[in-house]
């Protein structure tokens, strides 16, 4: 799935603990979302913030992520096994359609779709241990393609089915582990993808839940 341009990006307070301008705009972007977006259920009670949201070539909302937990980091150095975080990616299942100024179409979104951006999303908090700054941009576009591959084939050997809670009903995602982390993909009853990834925290204790008021993540 191709994303164009992104809109806001996750940011501190501004001073005086006044919500800072590009804050806001991440969760405006959010608003904009003609489809509902999900997060970890209520089970998980640590932080969760807003990540940047991703938008089509016909200039709609397409994809979002909430995080949970720590922020992942991204160093040359070995983690100390401590940080945990999940990440859940919301994707509008799409039909194709017919570009904005109707020269073309527009490729579906699709359960693959979730698994790639979840993928992605975990390799680019990852830096593999004894890797030279140099070399990690050109094993990044190589993994980077890897994910692509593995989530065109989401019934290959490298996933696995994992049976977890979406809106309280026990839903099937298509998972798998990696030693950066894992990755899970499925689909939701409400006409969107979800994808996962996360380090640190085990994927077969979580559940997913539609978020009732994503302008409270502000």
């Amino acid at each position: 799935m191709e994303t164009t341009s992104r809109v806001g990006a996750q940011a501190p307070e501004a001073e005086g603990g006044q919500q800072a301008p590009s804050a806001r705009r991440t969760v405006d972007g959010y608003l904009l979302a003609p489809f509902p977006w999900y997060g970890l259920d209520e089970a998980f009670t640590g932080p969760r913030r807003l990540m940047p949201v991703g938008m089509g070539a016909d200039g709609t909302v397409e994809h979002g992520s909430i995080g949970h937990g720590d922020t992942p980091s991204v160093h040359n150095e070995p983690t100390d096994g401590r940080e945990r975080f999940a990440v859940v990616v919301t994707v509008a299942a799409n039909p194709v359609r017919r570009s904005p100024d109707g020269t073309g179409v527009l490729e579906a979104t699709t359960v693959s779709s979730a698994a790639w951006l979840a993928g992605v999303g975990l390799l680019s908090c990852t830096w593999p241990g004894q890797m030279d700054h140099s070399l990690r941009d050109d094993w990044l576009d190589q993994q980077t393609e890897t994910a692509w591959v593995l989530a065109d084939d989401l019934d290959g050997s490298d996933w696995s089915t994992l049976s977890l809670p979406v809106d309280g009903e026990p839903t099937p995602f298509h998972y798998r582990e990696s030693e950066f982390g894992w990755v899970l993909a499925g689909s939701t009853g409400e006409g969107v993808h979800l994808g996962a990834y996360g380090r640190g925290m085990s994927a077969y204790g979580l559940g997913f839940a539609m978020i009732k008021d994503i302008g409270a993540y502000a």
